[in-house]
């Protein structure tokens, strides 16, 4: 769904483990490395959107994930010209992304990048929280930016004074 001003409507996703780290997926094919994302389908939520996402990028389901947060607005990028598809119709523009942070429930095992016939990602890891804020494609910088400053209080265990665990996750 692509909105009046040419961005079309997507969702991205944070995936944090127990030690504040996050998920980074690499590309298939490619050496650009990126959070999970994609686009909203007509009569789709976004909670919905990322749910899908999350089962046909990484391979997990709802009962894998907890959601912690989501982003209060919708963060938007717009692609570099040469990026842009001017035959197609209508023109996107860029992206603007409903964001997602959830906390890893099941074993590393269970990620599966090749559950479908296409898979996005060839190979993932665990980062620090901040790494992909400075090794993300420079036209995403700074939405990776905002939405890893709006997580961080419910995302990095050392930003916080009590280190009890269900307190840290507890969904706000």
């Amino acid at each position: 769904m692509i909105d009046a001003e040419g961005f079309r409507a997507n969702v991205g996703i944070v995936i944090c483990n127990n030690q504040g780290q996050v998920f980074w997926a690499r590309r298939y094919g490619q050496h650009s490395w990126q959070f999970p994302q994609g686009g909203v389908d007509e009569g789709e939520t976004p909670e919905q959107t990322m749910y899908r996402e999350l089962h046909e990028e990484v391979g997990l389901r709802p009962e894998d994930v907890e959601i912690v947060a989501s982003s209060k607005h919708w963060l938007r990028y717009k692609l570099p010209k040469r990026l842009i598809r001017k035959d197609s119709s209508p023109v996107c523009i860029g992206q603007k992304q409903k964001w997602f942070l959830l906390k890893l429930r099941c074993k590393d095992e269970e990620v599966d990048l090749l559950r479908t016939h296409h898979p996005e990602f060839d190979d993932w890891r665990w980062v620090s929280y901040w790494y992909p804020v400075r090794q993300v494609v420079s036209f995403k910088r700074d939405v990776y930016r905002r939405v890893m400053k709006e997580f961080a209080p419910f995302a990095m265990p050392f930003n916080r004074k009590e280190h009890n665990h269900k307190e840290h996750w507890r969904r706000r």
